[in-house]
């Protein structure tokens, strides 16, 4: 039975420690960029419009809120020990490495958030959520446990929601999130196809010149934890992934029945489409839109993110919208695809473009800030509302930004105590706003927990 349902997006809130540190091998743009100076009020602004035109187009939005930057508690476990200050200094003089990691502000990628299986796909009828553990890479293997805070307290239900605990956080199960996940369908509330890209076997020799982050068998997993129907199994190009594509989603991105990829995305690009064919027979016709080598070249597909877009249907339109970076019209081979695309008669009607410039530079376009969720409407009405994006959220949100975020921003400048005390401050504000308790971050515990009792 199909359900009515639409697709949501739920971005995370850049944060106030967003920084070019170079903390991510394979990613081109984080390499290129490391050392030089960020600005993350503008990162964060970015992102609220971003999130904003998503709201305009007609579709819901979600805010998920930054993690605690820098990680006092993992720079604790290290043995660095004294006031919170303290501890921050002694970590940037005698293991800056860990410290810049314990500092990082990817948990905005929200793509990488989690895997998730909808209501129509699932085996129990409940929307599941299983958070990415990361392992690949150290500043991103922080992030789960927090991430599944925030996934609780934006779906709390636990009749209609499924928030998982990560997959355990060894390399053997290295799971990405949705960055490697596509769901295909008639309509979002109609039973679907899942597309699971992995990178490598979990014992596999790996001798490329950057990581595979996926492991085939956390994808397995994934889908036999959430009872997903309808999985496919891929594996992502050896080339692909030699040439930046640390993520599939740097060059494949899908919507209802569409798959719009480059040539080079999988490893054997007609066992994959076949194996869809199969899967969808019965529910729908897929559509494939595929890019060649000639067309667009893969370095020109990575530094455009033509296929880190978000290709959404707007309420009431009969075509697709592919949302593009900047980066993809500045590029003339990008922009020339995706003209021609949007010009034919095919499933693509519209493209539009957004500013994510200080998030591009560090690797990640419209669609690595967004965790795509389908939603029926009575799941919709059992999310957390204060967490929805709304015209005055949004005003919110940009006011409280402009006095919190500093305009420049080096990596340098992680080091600078007065920085955790004005990010602090800024989460400790964002809390009351998005109704997330005042425990909801580890520093709002650790305060709660000094206070003396009061007297009866």
């Amino acid at each position: 039975m199909t359900s009515a349902a639409v697709e949501a997006n739920a971005d995370g809130l850049i944060g106030p420690t967003h920084s070019y540190a170079g903390l991510s091998p394979g990613n081109l743009a984080s390499s290129l960029n490391k050392g030089e100076a960020s600005n993350p009020r503008a990162a964060v602004l970015q992102g609220l419009d971003k999130m904003k035109t998503l709201v305009e187009l007609g579709l819901p939005q979600f805010v998920l809120p930054p993690h605690e930057r820098p990680d006092i508690a993992f720079l604790r476990s290290l043995g660095f020990t004294g006031s919170d200050a303290a501890v921050l200094e002694a970590a940037w003089k005698d293991a800056p490495s860990f410290a810049a990691a314990a500092c990082s502000a990817s948990p905005m990628w929200a793509a990488n958030a989690a895997t998730v299986t909808p209501s129509a796909d699932s085996g129990d009828g409940r929307v599941h959520f299983t958070p990415a553990n990361l392992v690949t890479n150290l500043h991103r293997s922080l992030e789960h446990a927090q991430t599944k805070r925030a996934l609780d307290a934006l779906f709390p239900d636990p009749a209609r929601f499924a928030v998982h605990d990560a997959l355990p956080s060894v390399g053997h199960l290295a799971d990405e999130g949705a960055a490697n996940h596509v769901r295909l369908c008639a309509e979002h509330g109609a039973p679907g196809v899942n597309l699971l890209v992995w990178g490598r076997e979990a014992w596999e020799g790996w001798d490329g010149p950057y990581p595979a982050r996926q492991a085939h068998e956390a994808s397995q997993a994934l889908a036999r934890r959430h009872g997903a129907s309808g999985a496919v199994f891929a594996r992502q190009s050896r080339t692909a992934i030699a040439g930046g594509t640390f993520h599939n989603d740097v060059v494949c991105v899908g919507a209802l029945n569409t798959l719009f990829f480059h040539e080079l995305a999988f490893e054997d690009t007609a066992e994959t489409l076949a194996a869809i064919r199969k899967a969808a027979k019965g529910l729908f016709e897929p559509a494939f839109v595929e890019v060649s080598t000639a067309d667009l070249p893969l370095a020109d597909a990575i530094s455009s993110y033509l296929f880190n877009s978000m290709l959404i249907q707007a309420p009431g339109g009969d075509r697709l919208t592919l949302i593009c970076p900047t980066e993809t019209e500045e590029n003339p081979r990008s922009r020339a695809v995706a003209e021609r695309i949007a010009s034919s008669n095919g499933p693509i009607g519209q493209v539009r473009y957004v500013d994510v410039r200080q998030s591009m530079r560090n690797g990640g376009g419209p669609a690595c800030l967004r965790l795509r969720v389908v939603l029926t409407e009575a799941e919709l009405g059992a999310t957390n509302p204060a967490m929805r994006l709304t015209d005055a959220l949004h005003a919110r949100l940009r006011e409280w930004a402009d006095r919190w975020y500093r305009e420049t921003l080096r990596p340098a400048d992680l080091a600078d105590p007065q920085l955790l005390d004005e990010s602090r401050s800024a989460l400790d504000e964002l809390t009351g706003i998005l109704s997330l308790g005042g425990d909801f971050y580890p520093f709002q515990r650790d305060q709660a927990a000094k206070r003396p009792p009061l007297e009866a």
